[in-house]
């Protein structure tokens, strides 16, 4: 999906073109980034490319004389490119990159996104009026739906891929900053004080001017140590007859490093960080490849439903057709006299209710294309062009074989390709390796510290100390500052120390307290694991048993409607020869017009059944030829091309 380089950098190029809103994007739809890792350049932000509104290319080329010409593969491309669920896990992706980069120099993680937002179900989702009993009937009568605005069709949800809990785990013992630091300090000073005594300085008007300077490297390592090393250097020139030289000059180099060998030691231990941030970047992988499978998942549904719904809606348009040729054949034969004129009466009432059946259904189909466009494009419907398309699915529901596969060879399969599952062990993983840092923290600290320091001094002598200094020792400190630093390589004036620092906490109630926890959340997570894995074998065999029945279901609302289309044919029939009423015949259109919805409903409900057994075995990916690469890009090498007659 993309290049890391955590030593180096994340080597991304920064490409954020301008553009105008509403025009098409054809390149790269990745969040570009760029982090500043040359010297010099660490001390300003990098870059990062703004988020691209524009609709891609594609969605033009689709549309004709008005009309967005969809097929299911096309529906699929478009979201790919255009959904903005998959548009903020992109830069989901590019936030666990910056928590590897922030590891890899000593720094503690700020975690990353583990949630995935669910395609909204539409009008033909859970609550849908596709199933809704047709208004023509026995008794005819307008069937308004209540629910035309419930927020259940539109909205889209959350699901959270985490399954470490809500509470984060104790940090450990600290991490030593791996990234260098450098800090200098210069000074100036004169001072001047008043002297209770002679014994220190000779005089009773203190005068010293000072000018300082020191330059220290802090550094942490993988074992656990800190180097720490330091040059000070200062010039003094004081009023004291007791000093021997007076200016004089001082130099000191030394560095100090200090090795842990109990608590916070151990190179596994000090790249725990490191660890857990490369598991979190395959984890983002795995939530991206996730939220692609739920989109695309979601995209079937809403496409399929969509078909369903245009196909009710011709349903109930040939159902207004047939009552209004009843109607028709009703009033001819009330100016015949032939039948009273309730009749007629009745028959106009069946049209009137087939009518608000027809209205219904256009309502639906209208609100199914805004929930698609929605998914389908960056700006949703607020460009006219798309706003004001009517979408024409170009693919029609079909009736595959059932699969020969058995339950269980589904469910080795999502045991091996669901996405969710892989995320959830890694954080696992990702568990035990905090709960090893953790109990780390139970240990005293004792730490190994040796030190090597070098000092000079020069200067001439005080021509104020009486006697003054001749010879003897004295003579190798004359001079000025150089004097002073060429002391220092001559290793004249050592001071070398190694030590042992011991901290034994008596209770160590916090951090027992803390190993507890982190075992018990350890725990909870494993559960929580056994319990994804118990829930992803119910889910595919719930999705095994839910294709075999909505199959069986369509097969016999198919054998339904031809029963009643023959049973409405005899008594028209009958009506036409006066061996039947008028009562029955509308009945019989009821009939008819109810078990034609129900096929259209039933070869829909078929055809989610399968896309869900798809998603439940971790297979929406492959067999709808989509590409996590191309995905993440956003852009889908598959070229569109509308039907030729409408070109």
């Amino acid at each position: 999906m993309k290049t890391r380089s955590i030593a180096g950098a994340i080597a991304i190029t920064l490409c954020c073109l301008a553009a105008q809103p509403g025009e098409a994007q054809t390149g790269d739809r990745a969040p570009q980034m760029k982090l500043n890792t040359r010297r010099f350049q660490v001390y300003e932000p990098g870059s990062l490319s703004a988020p691209d509104t524009r609709n891609s290319g594609r969605l033009g080329d689709l549309i004709r004389a008005g009309q967005i010409y969809l097929s299911l593969q096309d529906a699929i491309a478009l979201a790919l490119e255009n959904n903005l669920d998959l548009e903020i896990l992109r830069y989901g992706v590019r936030m666990a990159e910056t928590d590897a980069y922030r590891a890899s120099g000593g720094g503690t993680l700020r975690g990353v996104q583990l949630t995935v937002n669910e395609t909204a179900a539409g009008v033909g989702g859970p609550g849908s009026p596709l199933l809704t009993s047709a208004a023509t009937g026995v008794t005819p009568q307008s069937n308004v739906s209540v629910n035309f605005s419930d927020s259940q069709f539109i909205n889209s949800s959350v699901g959270n891929l985490a399954v470490n809990g809500t509470f984060a785990f104790a940090a450990g013992p600290a991490i030593p900053l791996f990234d260098p630091q450098l800090s200098a300090q210069l000074l100036y000073q004169r001072a001047e004080s008043p002297q209770a005594a002679l014994s220190s300085s000779g005089t009773t008007d203190f005068v010293a001017t000072t000018v300082s300077g020191n330059a220290a490297l802090v550094r942490g390592f993988e074992s656990g140590a800190t180097l720490s090393a330091g040059y000070q250097s200062s010039y003094s020139s004081q009023n004291s007859i007791k000093n021997l030289f007076n200016p004089y000059n001082t130099a000191t180099v030394g560095a100090t490093v200090t090795q842990p060998l109990m608590r916070g030691f151990g190179k596994e231990l000090n790249r725990r960080f490191i660890t857990i941030a490369k598991n979190s970047e395959r984890i983002t992988d795995y939530v991206f490849q996730q939220q692609v499978t739920s989109t695309v998942n979601g995209v079937i549904r809403l496409y399929t439903d969509l078909v369903a719904l245009n196909e009710d809606l011709k349903v109930k348009e040939q159902t207004l057709a047939t009552a209004k040729r009843l109607f028709e054949d009703n009033q001819n034969k009330v100016e015949q006299g032939t039948i009273a004129p309730i009749e007629a009466t009745r028959a106009a009432a069946q049209v009137a209710a087939a009518r608000q059946d027809v209205i219904n259904a256009d309502g639906f189909v209208k609100q199914q294309e805004l929930i698609l466009k929605n998914v389908l494009t960056r700006g949703g419907v607020s460009e006219p062009l798309v706003h004001n398309a009517r979408i024409v699915p170009t693919d029609a529901l079909s009736l595959d074989a059932l699969p020969t596969e058995e339950a269980a060879d589904f469910v080795a399969l999502a045991l091996a390709n669901r996405p969710e599952l892989q995320a959830a062990k890694l954080q696992v993983d990702n568990a035990q390796i905090s709960l090893k840092g953790t109990r780390n923290g139970l240990r005293p600290e004792l730490d190994l510290v040796g030190s090597v320091q070098n000092n000079g001094l020069a200067g001439p002598g005080n021509p104020n100390l009486t006697p003054p200094v001749t010879g003897g020792p004295y003579t190798g400190l004359g001079g000025g500052y150089g004097s002073a630093v060429a002391q220092l390589f001559k290793y004249d004036y050592p001071t070398v120390s190694v030590g042992l620092n011991l901290t034994v906490p008596l209770h160590n109630r916090v951090a027992q307290a803390d190993a507890a926890r982190d075992e018990i959340q350890l725990r909870q997570t494993e559960i929580r694991l056994k319990q994804l894995e118990n829930q992803i074998r119910v889910e595919v065999e719930d999705a095994v048993i839910a294709l075999q029945r909505t199959r069986a279901a369509y097969e016999a609302a198919t054998e339904t409607r031809k029963l009643q289309e023959q049973s409405l044919e005899i008594e028209q029939e009958k009506f036409n020869v006066g061996l039947s009423t008028n009562f029955l015949v509308i009945q019989y259109q009821g009939y008819v017009a109810q078990a034609r919805s129900t096929e259209v409903a039933a070869l829909d409900a078929y055809a989610k059944a399968k896309a869900q057994l798809e998603r439940a075995a971790g297979l929406t990916l492959t067999k709808h030829n989509v590409s996590i690469e191309e995905a993440f890009r956003g852009q889908v090498s598959r070229v569109s091309t509308p039907p030729a007659a409408v070109r």
